[in-house]
């Protein structure tokens, strides 16, 4: 087993983190496909409103890789298809039926597993739905089924406490984990399996997987910081990776040809009380997952992590990939005399205010603390990043459209962690700067495929 220390960072504190505790959320009436939350795919629309549609149908296929299909998480009607700007489709809504049926799929044995052909794992994973949780590294899209990764890796726990435990998720999953593993070796010649620090490994069955053991501040965890700080040659940096539990539900549906649709959520409201991991299902409605929340207009929802989501609304779905939602307190008024104060209860990690000398959690809001200024170069950004770039130069090359400049500086390093905009002072959002232009490089790289 490997050791991997990540001397930069920043660590969380926050108030709020989920506890351990689980609860079921009742039974709901409408879940939701999210495609505009999917970079670089192109959907073709496969159902109208209407239509009847099981758990595991097709719902749309990329226009690029027609193959590659998109399933339903529920059964019964298409109530809505809703578009975004330019008419990108924003969700696909789909009302229960009280009886769920499933879509069957052919069921994978291990000695099967074993023998079967690359390509034919593949494509029964791409028309079962499960491809898209297979990613790819430095533009985290969808992976490439075409290509051979150096590695996939494998992410069990998370440096952003306010992402589901592994052990929680793990627990009587096991089986379907270490089949999830097996079938990821028939993608790649190597599956390294990366658990962080504090995730606890005491009587768990998965730990002779595991390949990294990962110590540090947020995102140590992350796998592009573990292979920035791992890898020996150029070829990896097109690896593939995945999430635990997205591992499980691989598993999951090799073993029982099933489509799988359960999720463990974490949730926080800032509170201790309110605050944990929730057993729900796929592309739930996000009121759902929070049904004594009313609707408040002083209430922020953050969909995949403080410093690395999206902001939403209570009446939005879960998307593919995230399972983090917090209610986050939207400030709207102004601090009186706030740059004289001295900071006994302000988050920074700013050595200008008290609190950045201890290590007990704050409560966190919206408020920016400023206004957006020009760059001072003050290194902010660059002391903190977790893989060496400097993103403020990043960004001054791509404001300034040099985008081979901005690729000299380490802009496909980037993680999308989001520390740089949290400690800018000149309140800059350098992670949006630089995923955006991220997006257009892979797309003028991309042209014509």
């Amino acid at each position: 087993m490997k050791t991997v220390k990540i001397k930069k960072g920043w660590q969380f504190k926050i108030a709020g983190k989920p506890s351990h505790r689980i609860e079921n959320r009742p039974a709901i009436t409408h879940v939701a496909f999210v495609p505009d939350q999917i970079p670089f795919v192109k959907p073709r629309l496969m159902v109208q409103v209407g239509d009847k549609v099981k758990i595991g149908s097709i719902l749309f296929e990329d226009k690029k890789r027609p193959g590659l299909k998109f399933l339903s998480p529920g059964c019964g009607k298409i109530s809505d298809v809703t578009f975004g700007p330019r008419r990108v489709i924003h969700e696909i809504v789909i009302a229960l039926d009280n009886d769920e049926r499933f879509k069957t799929f052919e069921i994978l044995t291990e000695p099967v597993l074993e023998q079967i052909e690359r390509k034919l794992l593949i494509d029964r994973l791409m028309n079962g739905g499960m491809w898209p949780f297979v990613r790819q590294l430095p533009f985290r899209q969808i992976a490439d089924p075409d290509s051979l990764p150096n590695a996939v890796w494998v992410s069990l726990g998370s440096a952003d406490p306010f992402q589901p435990s592994a052990h929680i998720y793990l627990k009587g999953q096991t089986d379907f984990f270490e089949f999830g593993i097996k079938a990821l070796r028939r993608l790649a010649d190597t599956v390294n399996i990366c658990r962080y620090n504090e995730t606890p490994v005491k009587s768990d069955s998965t730990a002779n997987y595991v390949t990294h053991r990962l110590f540090g501040k947020y995102p140590a965890s992350d796998p592009g910081v573990v292979l920035y700080h791992t890898k020996k040659n150029a070829a990896e940096n097109r690896d593939w990776y995945i999430d635990g539990q997205d591992v499980i539900q691989l598993g999951k549906f090799l073993k029982t040809g099933a489509y799988p649709i359960d999720r463990m959520v974490s949730f926080s409201d800032g509170s201790f009380e309110n605050s944990c991991h929730l057993k729900t299902r796929m592309g739930i409605r996000l009121k759902d997952l929070a049904p004594g929340i009313i609707n408040d207009h002083r209430k922020r929802w953050v969909v995949g992590g403080v410093l690395s989501g999206y902001t939403s609304i209570r009446d939005d779905f879960l998307d593919l990939h995230q399972t983090s939602v917090m209610l986050m307190d939207e400030s709207h008024e102004s601090e009186l005399f706030g740059f004289v104060r001295p900071g006994f209860k302000k988050l920074s990690n700013s050595r200008s205010v008290i609190s950045a000398f201890s290590s007990a959690p704050l409560p966190i809001n919206s408020d920016m603390h400023g206004e957006q200024r020009p760059c001072i170069n003050c290194g902010y950004c660059a002391k903190i990043c977790p893989v060496d770039i400097m993103p403020q130069y990043t960004f001054k090359s791509i404001y300034a459209d040099e985008i081979e400049e901005a690729l000299a500086c380490g802009l496909l390093d980037c993680v999308e962690c989001g520390l740089c905009s949290f400690v800018c002072p000149s309140k800059i959002e350098l992670t949006d700067f630089l995923v955006d232009a991220k997006h257009r490089y892979h797309k003028e790289i991309n042209q014509g495929v």
